[in-house]
């Protein structure tokens, strides 16, 4: 079957552009798709920077201002890689246009921010995704699959970390453009939008809508030099932050991210309990499910390592032999294939912007009751 060339503008050209530029790469190489990506512009203000990455890529052109991207007649699909300032502006422009339009998390700076790019996506009728790829990881699709077919019994509790390192030292300054995610301007909040949002989008997706939380949030340097102005300025990015909750089906919640735990570069975890099963994963084996069945023969019952390369296992049959293992970047290639296989049905594709929107309802209700210091409601999307 003749595939469709779909044409690729995308705005952003660093960690998130080259991963997003390898999964329209190689999603249609392994995945049966009636779409073809076709790497049409990059967009960026640093000119010569951008022609660089077009060359790597394979990109056709390049663009300067994002603008003039989103107008151009030979662009269907905007992909939004850009620091989260810029999310909103470029999401509502680019559905007015007709776009297909695709933004990196957190949605918005803000949940109302992201109500406006909701609105303008859902007006316009146009494809819309956000990318939270590890809903794609192999080993969380067979846990979502079996949390669905029922096999854990009630849920009681859901806990979750992501941990880093990166920003302890008081030399380290903020903003820029390599330090934009300490600048609350630009990025909205610290931790809370920036790592939670990924463990607060998974566990509504697993576990169902978040009702209430009660938190609190940390900075442990309060004043950092401004990489653009060179001036010290007050931190007003969260370095740590933590809550509980409660999930609409009564189980509990137990949520924690930081960039000060020294020795974890990247440490997403995540555990469900259930009346008759549990589960467990870690970000740094993301093949492996750990599964415990309480319902197995008494003298054999125990934790399982499942290892996730079995054709029977999710999106496994596309890739190699069982027993040889996949990673990160493969998680946005999956969410590319399943993106336009959904388009080319014309069914609705998850995340959209109205699950990027939920989360971003609970990351802004967690620091509100940091600051409260109350359980705090999370609004419905």
């Amino acid at each position: 079957m003749a595939r469709k060339d779909l044409n690729v503008g995308l705005v952003g050209y660093g960690f998130m552009g080259r991963t997003h530029s390898n999964a329209f790469l190689q999603a249609p190489r392994f995945f049966d798709l009636s779409y073809r990506p076709v790497l049409k512009a990059v967009c960026a203000r640093n000119a010569d920077r951008v022609k660089g990455f077009a060359e790597n890529w394979g990109y056709q052109s390049i663009e300067t201002d994002w603008r003039a991207l989103v107008q151009r007649s030979d662009i269907d699909l905007i992909d939004i890689a850009s620091p989260n300032d810029t999310h909103a502006e470029i999401a509502i422009a680019a559905a007015k246009a007709g776009k297909m339009v695709l933004c990196e998390k957190p949605l918005g700076r803000t949940a109302a921010e992201g109500k406006t790019m909701l609105d303008a996506v859902e007006s316009a009728k146009v494809p819309n995704m956000v990318w939270y790829n590890y809903r794609r990881v192999p080993a969380l699709v067979l846990l979502k699959e079996l949390l669905d077919q029922g096999i854990f019994g009630r849920i009681f509790h859901y806990r979750s970390q992501f941990l880093q390192d990166w920003t302890i030292s008081q030399d380290l300054p903020q903003g820029g453009e390599g330090l934009w995610r300490l600048d609350a301007s630009v990025s909205g909040s610290g931790v809370t939008g920036d790592l939670l949002a990924h463990n607060i989008d998974m566990a509504l997706w697993l576990n169902g809508p978040i009702t209430e939380v009660a938190a609190m949030t940390e900075t442990f340097i309060k004043e950092r030099k401004h990489s653009l102005t060179g001036k010290m300025q007050p931190v007003t990015i969260d370095d740590a932050s933590a809550f509980l909750g409660r999930f609409k089906n009564g189980s509990m919640a137990l949520f924690e991210a930081t960039r000060y735990a020294r020795g974890h570069k990247a440490l997403f975890t995540l555990e469900i309990n259930g009346e008759r099963a549990s589960a467990r994963w870690d970000l740094h084996d993301l093949h492996r499910l750990e599964f415990f069945d309480h319902r197995d023969e008494g003298r054999l019952r125990g934790w399982k390592s499942i290892h996730i390369t079995d054709s029977d296992h999710p999106y496994m049959k596309n890739w190699w032999v069982p027993g040889l293992q996949i990673g990160y970047e493969h998680t946005f290639i999956h969410q590319v294939a399943d993106f336009l296989k959904a388009t080319s049905e014309d069914s609705r594709f998850s995340p959209d912007f109205r699950d990027g929107l939920a989360a971003d309802y609970v990351t802004d209700t967690v620091l509100k009751a940091a600051a409260s210091r109350k359980w705090e409601t999370v609004p419905i999307a």
